[in-house]
């Protein structure tokens, strides 16, 4: 069985922790649906200029914009397939913030070429970036961003550096606790951190052909370029 992560990732994916090998096995063919479920010790911003920006972008579901420490949050990776008939995979993460829940909507894709994973953001898919995933030699898990895209109709654009961020995920298997440790880092090159959070959290596995995908977990725009 693979995954649109062991694809892209090739041999690189037989050296994750176990744990990882099977959360990023989550995919039509497993069948498998992941749920994780814990808490942010920490969700940051960079300096003040920022808070603008993650305000609008948090109106679709793009970034946090709002900072706490220890919120608990979800984040739930279902397989699906899309209008465009591509398997698609969420990265939906609700943290329970003061004030109410904020959302964090992705969606990935593998490109037409195998050789990259698409991750489309918000709630309209208005940002496309390219994934690159690494394994390390403890077995943990770095995804890095590479070019990002602004599409709105006719328009389809490359964002450029100046005013883009270049995100950094690692995620690591805690043996001792018997839970996942995430660590996300946001960084402008010119102006430096933009946003970020770190916590753990525990994961459950269902079968999604018998409990399907919930209502509001979609996107409502979903996006065909790549």
């Amino acid at each position: 069985m693979t995954s649109i992560f062991e694809t892209v990732m090739g041999a690189d994916f037989h050296r994750l922790h176990p744990e990882l090998r099977r959360r990023f096995s989550v995919g039509l063919e497993s069948g498998e649906a992941c749920t994780g479920r814990g808490v942010m010790d920490r969700i940051w911003h960079g300096r003040g200029f920022v808070k603008p920006f993650l305000a609008v972008g948090g109106t679709r579901n793009i970034l946090v914009p709002r900072q706490g420490r220890d919120v608990p949050f979800i984040i739930e990776n279902v397989p699906y397939v899309d209008t465009y008939g591509r398997e698609t995979v969420t990265f939906v993460r609700t943290f329970d913030l003061p004030g109410g829940p904020r959302r964090f909507d992705a969606q990935m894709v593998l490109s037409p070429k195998g050789d990259r994973v698409l991750d489309y953001l918000g709630t309209h898919q208005h940002l496309a970036s390219d994934l690159h995933f690494r394994a390390e030699p403890d077995g943990s898990l770095v995804i890095r961003s590479g070019e990002h895209r602004f599409r709105e109709g006719p328009v389809d654009c490359r964002v450029p550096s100046l005013i883009g961020g270049d995100a950094e995920v690692r995620e690591s298997y805690d043996d001792a606790a018997g839970r996942f440790r995430i660590q996300v880092r946001v960084v402008n090159r010119r102006f430096g951190p933009l946003f970020g959070y770190e916590g753990s959290f525990a994961a459950t596995y269902t079968d999604v052909r018998a409990c399907g995908v919930r209502a509001g977990l979609r996107p409502v725009r979903e996006e065909a370029r790549a």
